[in-house]
């Protein structure tokens, strides 16, 4: 269960995944009139979607609330809140400091808000997935791809098989070579980038355990994925959403590779000292 009493609307769309055709008709009626739902009562919503009051109690105890009351809360101060001041909007006349202060505070909020949406067992069955994966191979597509290079930056340092290629061509050719023993970590803001789908095409045909990082559970992506962890991203006028995705896809990437080091004990230890006497020796 989420523990995320302040971020209602976040909750429900980075999860919709996993919800019950039910549960997605109560999370498509709360999406669709959030500013009318802050008005009803349980009833009135049970009787609206022709369902029993129990099961929209249920849902909200899903999201991670202690009840209808307290989803409404927190609701209520999402909506109500000017999404311009939550996001720190960036204007014209903002001089150098209070535009950098307004980027770092938007990267810190990036970062609560999608630590706030983490489900600690998806994690787990991440981390397990990596460790028991005969090679792991990170695909991205544009932005993503880079964060997909970082992760092989990473993971090239705890001693696993692990690889990445940003030539797209590449990137489908490295798929079909990979087996079902092997762990394809996908990488993508939107979960809809035809190439990566491709990939994803080729991987399952392989039966490859595909791991996506991506922002959205609604996506072709997540719902291709065996394991699907969700950051969350906003966009304003002068600073596109995949830019403070990335600072959340970067988060998840250096959660994962703690966790693999962790475990991996001796051998991770061994093989980031290996790591870093090669290294010395590009230094003078």
């Amino acid at each position: 269960m989420l523990n995320n009493n302040q971020h209602c609307l976040v909750s429900i769309r980075n999860n919709y995944g996993h919800f019950s055709d039910k549960e997605r008709l109560i999370a498509d009626f709360i999406l669709k009139y959030p500013d009318k739902v802050i008005h009803y009562t349980i009833n009135q919503i049970s009787e609206k979607l022709s369902i029993a009051d129990s099961t929209v109690f249920r849902f909200c105890k899903r999201i991670g609330f202690k009840g209808f009351q307290s989803m409404k809360i927190a609701l209520a101060a999402e909506v109500v809140a000017p999404i311009d001041n939550i996001n720190e909007k960036i204007e014209e006349k903002d001089s150098v400091g209070v535009i950098s202060e307004k980027i770092f505070r938007s990267n810190i909020k990036t970062i609560e808000d999608t630590l706030q949406i983490q489900d600690e067992n998806l994690i787990i069955k991440a981390v397990n997935a990596i460790m028991k994966a005969d090679r792991v191979h990170f695909f991205g597509s544009g932005g993503s791809a880079i964060v997909a290079l970082d992760a092989y930056h990473k993971f090239i340092r705890s001693g696993i098989n692990a690889n990445a290629d940003l030539d797209s061509h590449l990137q489908i050719m490295s798929a079909s070579q990979m087996k079902d023993k092997d762990l394809a970590v996908l990488i993508s803001l939107s979960g809809s980038t035809k190439d990566l789908l491709d990939i994803s095409q080729v991987l399952k045909n392989n039966k490859v355990p595909i791991l996506a990082i991506t922002n959205f559970a609604k996506s072709y992506l997540a719902e291709r994925a065996d394991i699907a962890l969700y950051t969350v991203a906003d966009e304003t006028d002068f600073r596109l959403e995949v830019l403070s995705s990335r600072i959340a896809q970067l988060s998840i990437i250096d959660a994962l590779y703690t966790n693999v080091m962790i475990l991996r004990k001796e051998l991770g230890r061994c093989a980031l000292q290996k790591m870093r006497e090669s290294v010395s020796l590009k230094h003078l």
